[in-house]
Order: C-alpha cells, then structure tokens, then sequence
C-alpha cells in the first residue's frame, strides 16, 4: 500500500509566532516518527507534497481547491490512497468542493487535521492522523468507482452507485463523507459531524462501519475550479426588504440564501419576495438553504416559502451549506446556466444530496 498525503496548511502544522499560530511545523519528520515502528506502513510507503504557500484555510479560495485536486491527480498512479492535511475552519467546504470533481478518481481521498498543532502534548493530531491512515487503508472507502461502470455487467454498474464516498473527512475518532460534514465546534476534539446522514465508521477494536447508500451521477472531465461572486445571505427577524436589495446591489453570479426551516422568509416583510423575485428575473440563480443544520430545504411547504418556489427559486434538500456553497462554485466553474443550473443544484453528482425518488 502506498500513500500520498497532500499538506495544505492549518493548525495542525502550527507553531507559534508574535503574532499568533503560524504555518511552520517539520510535517516530514513528524511523519517520519509517526510511522516509524509501524507493522503495516512505513515511512519509504509515504510520500508527501507540502503546497507552497502553506495557508490558514481561513484564505482557502476556488483556486486552493484547484490546487489540492491537481497534486492528487498528478500523484494519482503513484498511490493507492491519499490523505489532505487541512485547516478545520473550512476543511468541510474543501472536502465537498473534491468530492465533485473527482467523481472519476477511483481512489481513496481523506482529509483530516487537527483542533491542536502538532507540537503539542494534548494535541489531537496524531489521532485523526493515524484514523485518516487507517481509513485509507481499510479498503473500505473510495472503491474503484470508475473500474466497476467500465465494467461489462449491469450489476456491477449498479453497484457503483452504492460505494462510499471517494472523498470523506476524518475527524475525531469518525469517519464521514466528505461533502456531508459540516464544523460543528472550534474547540472539542470530535469538532465536525454530518447532520443529515451521520457517520461513514467510529474507530474502535475493530472499527464499526455503518452501512451508507451514496447514490452519485458523477461528473466526467470537470473543468478547473475558478473564482465566481457568489452572495451568500441569512435571513433575520426584522430584515428589510431594502436591507437585502442593497446586498443585491451590484448583482452577483448566485446568491446562497440562508432561510428558516424548510426554506421560509418573512413573507409579511413588505417587498421582500420581490427583490427575490427581481434577481431571478435578472438571471441570476438563487439557492434557498436552512439555518437548521440538520434540515430538508421543501420550498412552499408554507406559506412564508411560496413565494420563493413560485418565483423560480432553487431548494438545496438536505445538503449542507458547505456542499451546497461549493456545488453552486463547481456549476458556475462548469459553465452551467438556466435551468441546467437548476437541474444540477437538484441532483446528485457525489452523494450530496438525497434525491426524492
């Protein structure tokens, strides 16, 4: 078994510095000692590439995401499984922005990091390390998706649609899909967990793995991912309507609106809707979340997200605001317009969204 593991930065790699936790860690040599006196991976089994610069995933943008995928698929023969060391602080929107474009990888990716630079005694690097090794190692994750629809039987085209993720998160002893997590605490060491479909595995003698349908269409030769204006806004009680307008104004690519419940704005806000309605009339896609972290975005359930729904507004199901952020940057890298987008935003490319049957 051979691994890759791409470094990109993030508290794990931390030292300190006078104006605060600094990239700057010997990440090499740790793994280095990490690994040494191990029965099933060696260090000469590991290679490493650390991305230049390293950066606080605070300044990750499209282009990092691009870049990380890049490492991977240059890497992609010399390795059997691979590892993304990252900053927690938006780690979930890294790891759903790769779980799209690399439908057709066919090879494990885990990202992992820690809440504790790794020089430290009550750091919890060396666990998520060790677990998203472990992870890669099992067999468990990342099967050959594109091997088995190359495949001659009907069957084992199928099953394709029923592996686990390619591309998942590691974290405080669980394990998750990658573009079904969200950060859920900046302090406690099991910092990230999966609202809607809870974990892929739980270490432990030996691991429990839970059983995961992951229906996915994937996405052949995706286009690189680039920067696009994407407003994203949460609704608040007392918000008006010339309040969100003057967000609006100039108008972005797509806006991510961040509503309440099911997908519900105040429709007694006099105008609201309207400025709503007046954005989609101007091409521009507008994608309806919850706040609720574990939700099921239904517009016109009520009354308060009619408007919406009439107007031509998208609905993000159960996805997460992270998968759904980067999916909408992942349509507008692709070209993606119209009613395609809408189409699109519906679908599921990698798992990350449950599809009403």
């Amino acid at each position: 078994m051979r691994i890759h593991i791409t470094y990109t930065g993030g508290t794990i790699g931390m030292v300190e510095s006078e104006h605060g936790l600094v990239p700057g860690a010997d990440m090499a040599g740790w793994l280095r000692q990490l690994l040494s006196g191990s029965d099933e991976l060696t260090p000469d089994q590991v290679s490493l590439t650390q991305l230049d610069p390293l950066i606080d995933s605070s300044n990750a943008t499209p282009e990092n995401w691009q870049t990380m995928i890049d490492d991977l698929r240059t890497h992609r023969d010399d390795a059997d499984a691979f590892v993304v060391l990252h900053g927690t602080d938006t780690m979930s929107y890294s790891s759903a922005a790769l779980s799209y474009a690399l439908t057709d990888f066919g090879k494990p990716v885990i990202f992992t990091g820690s809440q504790h630079p790794l020089g430290r005694i009550e750091s919890d690097a060396a666990a998520n390390m060790t677990g998203a090794l472990n992870a890669a190692l099992s067999g468990r994750v990342g099967r050959n998706r594109r091997a088995i629809l190359d495949s001659a039987t009907s069957a084992n085209k199928a099953n394709a649609n029923k592996a686990h993720e390619s591309v998942c998160l590691f974290f405080g002893h669980h394990l998750f899909a990658g573009n079904r997590v969200t950060k859920a605490s900046s302090w406690a060491f099991e910092g990230f967990h999966a609202p809607s479909t809870g974990t892929l595995a739980c270490t432990g003698t030996p691991w429990e793995w839970e059983p995961f349908d992951n229906p996915c269409e994937g996405w052949s030769d995706p286009a690189p991912y680039t920067r696009h204006d994407v407003a994203v806004i949460d609704v608040a009680p007392g918000m008006s309507a010339a309040r969100l307008a003057a967000m609006l104004d100039p108008l972005p690519e797509a806006v991510l609106l961040r509503a309440y419940g099911v997908g519900n704005i105040p429709s007694d806000e006099p105008g609201f809707a309207d400025v709503i309605a007046r954005t989609l009339e101007h091409g521009v896609p507008v994608v309806v979340a919850s706040q609720c972290q574990q939700a099921n975005v239904m517009l016109g359930r009520y009354e308060t997200g009619d408007a919406l729904a009439r107007a031509g507004a998208i609905g993000t199901g159960d996805m997460t605001l992270e998968a759904a952020y980067a999916k909408i940057i992942f349509l507008l890298s692709q070209g993606v317009k119209g009613d395609d987008f809408a189409d699109w935003m519906g679908r599921s490319i990698a798992g990350e969204i449950t599809v009403q049957q």
